[in-house]
């Protein structure tokens, strides 16, 4: 599935009425929904333990923190495609702290086509985040089955006095012949033997 088949979800953290409501008009609601908009960083930060969004929208200054922190926890730690607003004066400064977070720094006031843009660029750069979750998932997953598999040769090598490479063949034996993953039989073994 494509960026253009993909609906993201929008976080906004702003305080300000007007840029709000001309933010989400300026939005396709066909690409970006729900748009949740919440005033403030402690709001925000509930928000997102109860609710994942893709896309979040800080628009500072907000009136219990200016955003720069939470732009770069959301980026750093949730892996949130993050676009932070700033006052023309304060972009250089703003921009300097978060473009290493992987935070998109747009300076205000924004018009439609820059915004529209960011957000295109925010949303191929989630998909390419969720390609590499996808892998990284993958890897995973086969390095603990390569884990059980060992550990279960070992438990055919302790109880039965197997040797690697007989243990080995004995579980991709079982393998194939009852149609079940090698991590499985790796399992049963291991339960069998108990440890």
């Amino acid at each position: 599935m494509g960026p253009k088949e993909n609906v993201y979800s929008v976080l906004l953290v702003s305080a300000a009425e007007k840029f709000n409501s001309s933010l989400i008009n300026a939005l396709p609601t066909e690409r970006y929904g729900p748009i949740k908009v919440v005033s403030g960083v402690g709001i925000a930060k509930r928000e997102l333990l109860e609710r994942s969004y893709d896309i979040v929208l800080i628009n500072t200054p907000l009136p219990d923190d200016f955003g720069t922190r939470l732009a770069i926890d959301l980026s750093t730690d949730l892996g949130l495609g993050v676009i932070i607003f700033v006052r023309s004066e304060n972009f250089s400064e703003v921009y300097d702290q978060v473009t290493d977070y992987g935070v998109l720094t747009v300076s205000k006031p924004a018009n439609g086509q820059i915004l529209l843009q960011s957000m295109l660029l925010l949303c191929a750069t989630r998909e390419r985040l969720r390609r590499m979750e996808k892998k990284t998932a993958s890897i995973e997953e086969k390095m603990e089955e390569i884990r059980l598999v060992n550990r279960a040769k070992w438990v055919l090598i302790d109880n039965l006095k197997m040797n690697e490479a007989e243990a080995h063949r004995y579980i991709e034996r079982q393998a194939m012949n009852s149609c079940t993953p090698k991590k499985q039989v790796a399992e049963e073994i291991i339960k069998q033997y108990g440890k």
